[in-house]
């Protein structure tokens, strides 16, 4: 299916001894894509995760921890988390929060303690929910070891793009383009009448309109897109997006090393990773 809206995906927990966030999760073949929910004056513990991170609010504002470097950031601001970095995402006091949510699929979107080893084996969203609820933290039994999450030398991992996702509209297209090791994150801003030209993708792409009307195909499929529509294109689908009313999305991509890297697991990492199991 190339067309979805996060509302007809089911919501969980995604780690619920360390955070109360809870998202539907849409599995691509490389990623994970969310939308996270979290009510004002919660969040998420410090933790980390083998898998990078990319984060982009829509609605309200955090107060965000990535290594030691604290921010406020609202909508308009990218947040990258390499992997393993150590983090926190809070909503402040004054508002609930809502953000789109990207992991890489070398582990699965359940986080770890910040003091806590790598497990042999990831837990999935239903196992993670099964075993905790949400607040459990004194619950948790830690994987023993040493933990390997980063907290010093990362560098700036906040890009701010627009003051607001309700700037002015921008008089010609603009495109900000932020990529990763293995996920990358672009922002487009394109005027009515613009055509992007008809590719067939090199990398699975999933595309988050923020605001205006698009025409778009994916594959052999077409429908007109607006606020809150998901555009899925698979690696060597084709993929058109013509504008039809003044248009901001986010756009987010594999990169070849993570397609390498998952193409070519061996069976035991696939299962440590549990690539291969539904995250919800």
């Amino acid at each position: 299916m190339p067309f979805h809206r996060f509302e007809d995906f089911e919501s969980n927990y995604l780690t619920p001894h360390l955070s109360t966030g809870k998202a539907p999760v849409i599995e691509g073949r490389y990623m994970y894509f969310c939308l996270l929910h979290k009510v004002a004056g919660t969040g998420s513990e410090l933790h980390y995760h083998p898998n990078e991170l990319l984060i982009f609010p829509v609605r309200g504002k955090i107060n965000a921890i990535v290594g030691k470097d604290r921010r406020i950031v609202k909508p308009g601001t990218f947040v990258h988390a390499p992997a393993y970095a150590r983090h926190s995402m809070k909503a402040t006091e004054d508002g609930n929060l809502q953000y789109l949510y990207i992991k890489d699929k070398t582990w699965t979107v359940v986080g770890l303690a910040e003091d806590e080893a790598v497990p042999d084996k990831a837990m999935t969203v239903a196992e993670v929910n099964r075993k905790y609820n949400v607040g459990d933290k004194d619950k948790h039994q830690k994987t023993q070891g040493k933990s390997q999450a980063i907290i010093e030398g990362l560098p700036v991992c906040f890009h701010p793009i627009l003051d607001s996702l309700e700037a002015p509209a921008r008089s010609g297209r603009c495109v900000n383009w932020i990529e990763g090791e293995r996920l990358a994150f672009g922002l487009f801003e394109v005027p009515a009448g613009h055509a992007e030209p008809e590719t067939v993708s090199e990398r699975e792409l999933f595309v988050y309109v923020l605001s205006g009307k698009i025409d778009a195909q994916a594959g052999d499929a077409r429908k007109t897109v607006g606020p809150g529509d998901i555009v899925y294109v698979p690696r060597g689908e084709r993929c058109r997006l013509q504008v039809r009313e003044h248009a901001r999305y986010a756009t987010v991509c594999s990169t070849p090393w993570l397609e390498n890297r998952i193409d070519n697991m061996t069976p035991e990492e696939a299962e440590q990773a549990r690539v291969n199991m539904k995250p919800n």
